[in-house]
């Protein structure tokens, strides 16, 4: 801290001199074992992508080398919007675009620019221009009301009599409709009736159906005449993976097929999931999982490949998802557990109940949570307002509106609740108390206490903290490897380095009433 101290001692020697000052932006550069390496004076550098970077000082759009060296000035002042590969560009109100490389694709005269990983759309006025990365040809495709590149890569434009695809062989076309379905296919609409429209603007299906519905990803739900289909759309085809003269339904998200006017299959976006008879009714309980009814009163849980992850069996009223063996599932108005063959492993004495983990799930007895061994025998009293899953030994818990970390004993962690208490991806715990944040590692060992305005790691040992709007390097063990002194910090990946971003003030003397300069 000693230069930054002399640093300031000297700025306020000039200013009792006399002198005025502009900020300006500096960076001190480490390498990975934080040494000081480099300096760099007077700009303002942020990153794109891990590889691309940008300096915007005095409005002039540069991209660097990875020692932050200009190598390419771009035509624009400001960035609008990156998206790999495309750097969009804004220049007093209009759009322009390079390619992530430096290529400058449009120029920045452009009022809207639609993006896609291989093309762009760009719109002046009412006319539209299309680029290619495969043919690096802009083409005027001409004026429409609107147009967007689909999702397949088609353009999809708007004219007064319907819509057009000026990309295919045959652009006058008029539809009733076309609409961005997936990644192989737009949706349209025609007087004959719907149909699947490919990239190259060719049908894959043709416009004959009456009735044609998007489930997910690749895969439409169809019907013509009496026929129903279960279709999936490809680049070249659209393959009819299934097909009945039985009525099939999209019911809350479940697709049901009925023979006869009797439920009889639970379908998947390709084909049967599962046949069987006697089947009352169906509900989705996530993604991933439904519980199958019967009209002789049993109940299952089957998951989304048709495997029946507790059979149907008799005195239950729902099953939710589990783990370890057990299933949490409810009977009357209370909850227990059975194992997959439908059997209570644990009585249904319970108000409520969370997932198996680690041998322990929270459950509600008496309006509050607590946590039973997979015998049903209460290890932890019931006590919590609220009880999350073990990790690594270690579980959410709040009381009072307030959250803690508690092991495998019951006994608390923390020395005082907080408001939040969130496990991240990388299973450290973020707390976080009157807006305030801190971060705990996986094994319960507090860093820091919720003292930061924001926390980010960025890697083993290396926390990004920001404090009074300052930002600073602490290590796991909370020690500080940067002072919480810098306007910014940045990670360099790829090159490997970390810019600590300063403010310093350069020294610009004031010219007396006469116009000479005061001398020190």
């Amino acid at each position: 801290m000693s230069t930054v101290i002399g640093k300031w001692a000297i700025a306020l020697c000039l200013y009792l001199v006399s002198f005025s000052f502009t900020n300006a932006q500096m960076y001190e550069v480490y390498n990975p074992q934080l040494e000081l390496i480099q300096k760099i004076n007077d700009d303002h550098i942020f990153l794109l992508s891990e590889s691309i970077r940008v300096s915007d000082k005095d409005q002039k759009l540069k991209l660097l080398n990875q020692n932050y060296e200009p190598f390419l000035e771009l035509e624009g002042s400001s960035i609008y919007q990156y998206l790999s590969p495309w750097i969009l560009v804004e220049k007093d109100g209009k759009l322009g675009a390079y390619h992530e490389y430096g290529e400058q694709i449009m120029k920045p005269e452009y009022d809207h620019i639609d993006t896609r990983y291989n093309e762009l759309l760009g719109k002046r006025g009412n006319t539209f221009y299309h680029y290619d990365i495969g043919t690096k040809i802009l083409n005027s495709l001409g004026t429409f009301q609107e147009a967007k590149i689909a999702k397949n890569g088609q353009v999809i434009a708007k004219v007064p009599a319907g819509y057009q695809l000026p990309l295919s062989e045959n652009p006058q076309h008029i539809y009733q409709h076309l609409a961005s379905a997936s990644n192989s296919a737009i949706l349209s609409r025609e007087t004959s009736g719907y149909g699947l429209i490919n990239r190259h603007g060719d049908y894959i299906l043709e416009p004959v159906l009456d009735t044609l519905l998007h489930l997910e990803k690749e895969f439409f739900f169809g019907f013509n005449e009496n026929q129903y289909m279960l279709i999936k759309a490809t680049e070249d085809d659209a393959q009819i993976k299934y097909s009945s003269y039985h009525k099939i339904a999209l019911e809350n998200d479940v697709i049901l097929e009925y023979i006869h006017g009797r439920l009889r299959r639970i379908m998947k976006n390709d084909g049967i999931l599962l046949d069987i008879m006697g089947m009352a009714d169906v509900n989705r309980i996530d993604a991933h999982h439904y519980n199958v009814y019967f009209k002789n009163g049993k109940v299952g849980l089957l998951d989304s490949k048709g495997v029946w992850q507790v059979v149907p069996a008799d005195s239950i009223t729902s099953i939710l998802p589990g783990n370890e063996e057990r299933y949490g599932a409810l009977h009357g108005r209370f909850y227990g557990y059975v194992n997959r063959a439908g059997k209570w492993v644990i009585p249904n004495t319970f108000e409520g109940t969370g997932r198996f983990s680690e041998g322990l799930a929270a459950v509600k007895a008496k309006g509050a949570w607590g946590y039973i061994d997979s015998h049903g025998s209460m290890v932890i009293p019931p006590h919590f307002d609220d009880a999350g899953e073990f990790h690594n030994g270690l579980a959410v818990v709040k009381k009072e509106g307030k959250a803690n970390l508690i092991d495998r004993s019951g006994k608390e962690i923390l020395s005082s609740y907080y408001q939040h208490i969130d496990r991240s991806d990388d299973h450290y715990y973020i707390t976080e108390n009157d807006g305030m944040f801190g971060i705990i590692d996986p094994n319960g060992k507090e860093i820091a206490s919720p003292t930061f305005q924001s926390v980010r790691r960025e890697g083993y040992d290396r926390i990004i903290v920001q404090k009074n709007g300052r930002f600073g390097i602490i290590n796991e063990s909370g020690e500080a490897l940067l002072p919480v002194y810098y306007q910014d910090i940045i990670i360099d990946n790829s090159a490997q380095k970390i810019l600590a971003e300063d403010i310093f003030k350069p020294m610009v003397p004031e010219e007396d009433k006469k116009g000479k300069k005061k001398r020190k």
